[in-house]
């Protein structure tokens, strides 16, 4: 019976086995099948159908094959890495919450979440700095020029890149060992300090040369040497050296010093020994033991040196206490001071010791430390500081590192190096790169140890919001920003540390998406508007509830809105500007008498504009300025009987996507962009709306882009950059003023008739005689033609971002004033989101593969219609792999912020496009630091600054090189060119090259007269041809010359 029941337990294991491996056979092709639906999203080419995979769908048939145990969160972290990196690598195991790899677990990064330093990912320099049976005595960081200075006990000099690939090094012939190491900044040279002498070392000459210089004899034993940084002589070094006696010196080395005539032994030797007592150099006793570190702190403009005298264990004064013997400052710890640092955040000092303690000092303050450190169980022999962070990293005789926090004094992290036997451990080096995050080490082996999150931003995979982000907006008054994803929630977010705030869910009420939201430019209340219609105000600081507007009685997909802007907001009023996914474009209104808010305007719908001129007047109703605050109430064309019948000869505005709005003194302006490509500005001040089109040149006709608009933007020289990024007044008397202008509208519309009738336009304008006639003012005319003075001379530019990748700019006349196309490796791909910075200087542009692209436009708006005024793009990077859904440029910080369709909100530099973070990290944000160089995990590429290309045509001299076809027929010997006809005439003067003829100096520059001649091929074709003003004979040289005879004879 016992057999026949393992027996069955056998049958029955490998039937579910079998069943799991079948069920693993069909989650792989669910991951495979959503990875291609994924990518064909991003190329455009997927269309929605009943097999399309969400998120839902997923975690569905992920529970059906594999069981009710699989948990949200993995699935959701799965789901996430697929869809964010299409080419990363998955096992099946992540599903279940296991990662074969331990530095891939998520579980392996929560528990080392709290590490300041990541020992799992140290890496060992491969490159061999030391001779056999060496150790390496002294480790130094060169800021200014990215250098990394090694020296080994034997004589080993090496100079490290940033990458920490060797830059030069040299072994140095002496007896004696070396103590320590450190750069000459005004001579571009090492130093390195041994029992009894001093060497320099210069890197940048060859090895043929003379490159080493040692200065001997001295009196001591040198045990440390250090470089005084400030100097006001360019090529003068100052060098700080401690001896075992307990002296400080003060060598002093100039340029002239390590000329060949000072140097004594041969020139063709590689060392050369220069006499001490030819250099100046002043020494005093401060210790009455070893001097064993001695450091120059230029923030206190002080040098400090440190011994293991009990009673002068460490000094710290001005280093011209060294010539004129006054007292000097000590400070005295119990058996001795071995390692010290400075923290120039915290203004501290650090000493170590003997003692096993870490004390911290004031500067000024030598009677007692600040602060004390214990937890060493051995002598500390090294302590570096942590800057950006505040951290102290000490190490002790045994090898064991300890990272304390200056300001809670708490300790963070101790972890240990096993590197090298029990007798090195005393050799020991160490520094921290604050530009890179990571502590460079070095005993036997120079060892990197990176950061935590360091580590952690680069694999972790940014989330703000678990869904896609719906709005971005930003609120200066308060600097925090709001984010909205389409589960409806919204979060609130402090701009400078990344932190949340609060945040609201179901704002407008169980699984309505909130679609929308604006914040009014005094930063007090926030406008949302969802997917049903309805519309929101809150108070932005508490995050309540003010009013609302009632559901409309339409269906959702009409209702749904995708924009909303605040255009006047106070305790008594509010108004907003909202855009329907119908096409309708409303104000909405509320005051403190009403509880919902209703709507007051709706602009007209789709218009009908001929082609070749698509202009179209409006009529303004004669109770316009009596019920409207706002924009006039218009009526379109009543009659169109005049134009011509055919629909053909109409273009015809449809599905509106964006729209932006300019209400400024003299300019009350709408802007629409549609699905076919058209832009309809509406001008309220001309009493005219427009359609902007390409001209096509063949048939001087009006024609609409090929691709649609995604984003339109209006770009306002700085002279008015009082205008808000709403580009909306803030007062009533501002709006009032910028309508009053309706006395105008009879002459502008008369003249505006007089442009038509010289440019073959058809319009027809509807007004009555009570509207002129009342509104006839002469003080209105005079405010008037003082408003379009002033803003004659910075008219606002148009920008408009398509489908096809490129960027519009128009003049409010309707005129193309310049097309951009982003620079990129790639090709061309949707443009999505647009914005400037305050003073309209940058102009940023997000597209639908998730790259952010900047341009200076400044120059530009200063004069659009001069040539020479260009717009320069300077700056590219990849913020995300999927669409970018809005962006916004942040002056005071210097920041720019993107939320994409991924559920990340991310933080980047706007100089040099660095990531400093996503909204929803652990850590807080560092915005002054932007020398770490890190990318989230899925984005490959860093940032692209494009630097302005020379042009060819300003150079002082210019001579192309030309086809010799005779030479080139014998060089080639192509059988095909030899089957070539001989009728068959290419330009001879194809810039290619003669034979490598040197190139001739002309007095004048060439001239060139086309930019390619098209028949001769794709090579050719593309060189620019040039027309010498004399024939120049050509000379080949003697080695490139053939015989006729060998041409005619192969064989021979």
């Amino acid at each position: 019976m016992s057999e026949k029941k393992d027996c069955d337990k056998e049958n029955c294991s490998a039937l579910e086995l079998l069943d799991f491996k079948n069920a693993l056979k069909q989650f792989q092709k669910l991951v495979e099948k959503t990875v291609i639906q994924k990518t064909k999203e991003r190329l455009g080419l997927y269309i929605k159908d009943d097999d399309e995979i969400n998120y839902d769908k997923f975690y569905t048939t992920t529970q059906t094959l594999l069981g009710p145990e699989i948990k949200d969160h993995n699935v959701k972290a799965f789901f996430r890495k697929i869809s964010n990196n299409l080419d990363a690598r998955t096992e099946w195991c992540e599903i279940f919450g296991y990662f074969i790899g331990e530095s891939d677990a998520m579980s392996s990064q929560l528990k080392e979440e709290n590490m300041v330093f990541l020992v799992s990912e140290k890496q060992r320099v491969t490159h061999a700095v030391v001779k056999r049976q060496d150790v390496i005595k002294g480790i130094v960081k060169v800021p200014h020029l990215d250098f990394t200075v090694t020296s080994s006990q034997k004589g080993v000099l090496t100079i490290f890149h940033n990458q920490m690939t060797v830059l030069a090094t040299t072994s140095v012939e002496d007896t004696a060992w070396i103590t320590g190491c450190d750069f000459l900044p005004q001579l571009k040279c090492v130093v390195a300090v041994t029992e009894r002498t001093v060497i320099v070392w210069d890197y940048k000459s060859k090895e043929s040369q003379n490159n080493c210089f040692i200065i001997k004899p001295m009196e001591n034993g040198l045990l440390c040497v250090c470089t005084v940084t400030v100097s006001d002589h360019l090529a003068k070094d100052d060098i700080l050296m401690g001896d075992d006696k307990g002296y400080v010196h003060l060598l002093t080395v100039t340029s002239d010093h390590f000329r060949s005539k000072g140097c004594k032994g041969k020139k063709e030797s590689q060392l050369q020994v220069l006499d001490s007592k030819t250099f100046n150099i002043v020494k005093r006793k401060l210790h009455d033991d070893w001097v064993v570190k001695v450091k120059y702190i230029s923030d206190l403009n002080c040098f400090g040196s440190c011994s293991s005298d009990s009673i002068h264990s460490f000094v710290l004064d001005d280093i011209k206490r060294l010539e004129d013997n006054l007292p000097v400052k000590e400070f005295a710890v119990p058996r001795g001071v071995s390692a010290f640092a400075y923290c120039r955040k915290a203004k501290v000092i650090v000493t170590g010791g003997h003692d096993k303690l870490l004390r911290l000092w004031h500067p000024a303050i030598n009677s007692r430390p600040t602060g004390k450190l214990s937890g060493h169980q051995h002598s500390i022999v090294e302590i570096v500081i942590n800057e950006k962070d505040q951290h102290i990293i000490s190490l002790s005789s045994a090898k064991i590192f300890r990272v304390w926090d200056i300001q809670t004094l708490s300790l963070l992290q101790v972890f240990h190096d096993n590197q090298g036997s029990p007798g090195e451990m005393e050799n020991f080096a160490m520094v921290f790169d604050n530009d890179r995050g990571t502590l460079i080490t070095g005993s036997v082996f120079i060892y990197i140890y990176p950061l935590t999150h360091m580590i952690q931003d680069t694999r972790q995979v940014p989330q703000t919001h678990e869904k896609s982000i719906n709005a971005l907006v930003y609120n200066k008054v308060f600097h925090q920003i709001l984010t909205i994803c389409s589960e409806s929630i919204l979060k609130v977010w402090d701009l400078e540390t990344g932190y949340q705030i609060y945040q609201i869910e179901d704002a407008h009420g169980l699984n309505t998406e909130v679609t929308c939201a604006a914040i009014e430019r005094n930063g007090f209340y926030l406008a949302t508007g969802a997917c049903d219609g309805t519309v929101k105000i809150w108070e932005f600081e508490s995050g309540q509830e003010v009013k609302a507007l009632p559901l409309a009685q339409h269906s959702k997909n009409e209702c749904r809105l995708l924009k909303i802007v605040y255009l006047k907001a106070n305790e008594s009023q509010h108004a907003l500007l909202v855009l329907e996914q119908s096409g309708k474009m409303k104000i909405i209104q509320g005051n403190s008498v009403q509880t919902y808010l209703y709507v007051t305007w709706v602009l007209p719908e789709a218009v009908s504009f001929p082609r070749r001129n698509p202009v179209v007047s409006l009529s303004l109703k004669p109770d316009t300025l009596q019920t409207h605050d706002f924009f006039p109430d218009i009526q379109l064309l009543s009659d169109t009987s005049s134009l011509r019948n055919d629909t053909e000869n109409f273009v015809h505005s449809v599905e509106i996507k964006c729209f932006d709005v300019l209400k400024v003194e003299g300019w009350s302006l709408i802007a629409t962009g549609n699905a076919n490509g058209a832009v309809i500005l509406w001008n309220f001040e001309s009493t005219s709306v427009r359609c902007l089109c390409k001209i096509n040149e063949d048939s001087q006709a009006s024609i609409l882009q090929a691709s649609g608009v995604n984003a339109v933007l209006f770009l306002v020289h700085s002279a008015f950059s009082s205008r808000k990024t709403s580009s909306l007044p803030s007062t009533t008397a501002t709006v009032r003023h910028g309508i009053s202008a309706i006395p105008q509208h009879k002459n502008s519309s008369s003249n505006l008739r007089k442009e038509n009738v010289r440019n073959d336009e058809i319009k027809i304008q509807i007004t009555t005689a009570e509207v002129t006639t009342r509104y006839r003012n002469i003080q209105y005319l005079k405010k008037n033609v003082q408003s379009s003075k002033a803003v004659a001379g910075h008219p606002p530019i148009l920008a408009s971002a398509h489908e096809n990748g490129c960027i519009c700019l128009w003049s409010i006349q309707g005129t193309l004033v310049k097309e951009l196309l982003p620079f990129s490796k790639y090709p061309s791909v949707p443009l999505t989101a647009l914005c400037t910075d305050t003073s309209a200087k940058t102009l940023l542009a997000g597209s639908k593969e998730g790259h952010i692209m900047c341009w200076s436009i400044a120059s530009f708006l200063e004069d659009p219609e001069n040539s020479k005024n260009q717009i320069k793009e300077e700056l590219c990077w990849s913020a995300h792999s999927t669409e970018v859904v809005d962006l916004f440029h942040e002056d005071e910080k210097n920041v720019v912020v993107t939320a994409s369709i991924d559920g990340s909100v991310r933080l980047w530099h706007a100089m040099n496009g660095c990531y400093l973070g996503y909204f929803g990290q652990p850590r807080k944000f560092e915005l002054s630091d932007i020398s770490r160089l890190i990318l989230p995990c899925d984005v490959n590429n860093f940032p692209t600054i494009i630097k302005e290309e020379s042009k060819h045509m300003e150079k002082k001299f210019e001579y192309p090189l030309m086809l010799y076809r005779d030479n080139w027929k014998k060089l080639t010997r192509s059988p095909s060119a030899l089957k070539k006809p001989e009728h068959v005439d290419i330009n001879q003067d194809l810039k290619f090259f003669k034979a490598l003829v040197s190139p001739k100096i002309h007095r004048q520059p060439l001239e060139c007269f086309e930019s390619g001649y098209r028949e001769a091929g794709a090579v050719f074709g593309c060189l620019p041809i040039y027309e010498l003003g004399k024939p120049v004979e050509e000379s080949v040289p003697q080695g490139l010359r053939w015989n006729k005879a060998e041409t005619s004879n192969p064989t021979g």
